[in-house]
């Protein structure tokens, strides 16, 4: 068994013909908060797509939960991203249901069939954010930042073993940007990994973890006081 949730040894990162990264290895162990960094453009979407299957891994090696990147078909990447949280920059909400709703809608998709485990379970995500209140509000009706914690509660559905959150503060101003980092961060907390691309440096700062950079094709780890 792996003690790393996730290895990449050697892997070349392609957006369709055009290689992004070249030669990346990396690793993130069990239980790790790992941020990505580096400008737009840098190849952290692409890394963080070929992750979750987006994008397919053609060159090299990686590991995710289990999974071996290079041999993933089509039919196994619903259950990888089973096992695999993601938060995303626009939250990605169902507009045109309400919160309870849209968290109904993905343990559904998921094959949960039991209305009161289903019940039981969004009741039990929407309290590690404090967003039990909101269950029958509709996204436009909450805020940004609650929108994101509901974003985070949908990720934990599943009791995944790593969140990837794809600049989960980018949309929202800089105090609720702490708030949605403490959650994040009480999540890793309860023994969660969880890979995070920001360009936040303050939350960097407030929050030091083991930082990876994306820079001219390459993804290597800074020492923090360089950042």
């Amino acid at each position: 068994m792996h003690s790393n949730i996730l290895e990449l040894q050697s892997a070349n990162i392609y957006q369709r013909e055009r290689q992004i990264l070249n030669n990346v290895s990396v690793t993130l162990a069990k239980g790790e908060f790992v941020y990505l960094i580096g400008k737009t453009g840098s190849g952290k979407s692409s890394l963080i797509k070929t992750l979750y299957g987006d994008l397919p891994l053609v060159k090299g090696s990686g590991n995710i939960v289990g999974y071996d990147l290079t041999k993933l078909k089509d039919k196994e990447i619903p259950f990888l991203r089973r096992k695999i949280g993601i938060v995303f920059q626009d939250f990605k909400l169902l507009t045109d249901r309400n919160i309870f709703e849209n968290l109904r809608f993905v343990l559904r998709a998921t094959g949960w069939t039991d209305r009161t485990n289903m019940k039981a379970k969004i009741e039990e995500v929407l309290g590690k954010v404090n967003m039990q209140h909101t269950m029958q509000k509709m996204p436009y009706q909450i805020s940004g930042g609650e929108q994101q914690r509901i974003a985070i509660a949908r990720a934990l559905l599943n009791d995944p073993e790593l969140i990837i959150a794809d600049e989960p503060t980018g949309n929202l101003d800089p105090r609720t940007s702490m708030e949605i980092m403490d959650v994040l961060h009480e999540i890793h907390q309860s023994g969660k990994s969880v890979l995070m691309a920001t360009h936040d440096y303050a939350l960097i700062l407030k929050y030091p973890h083991k930082t990876l950079k994306c820079e001219d094709q390459q993804v290597f780890e800074v020492v923090q006081k360089t950042v």
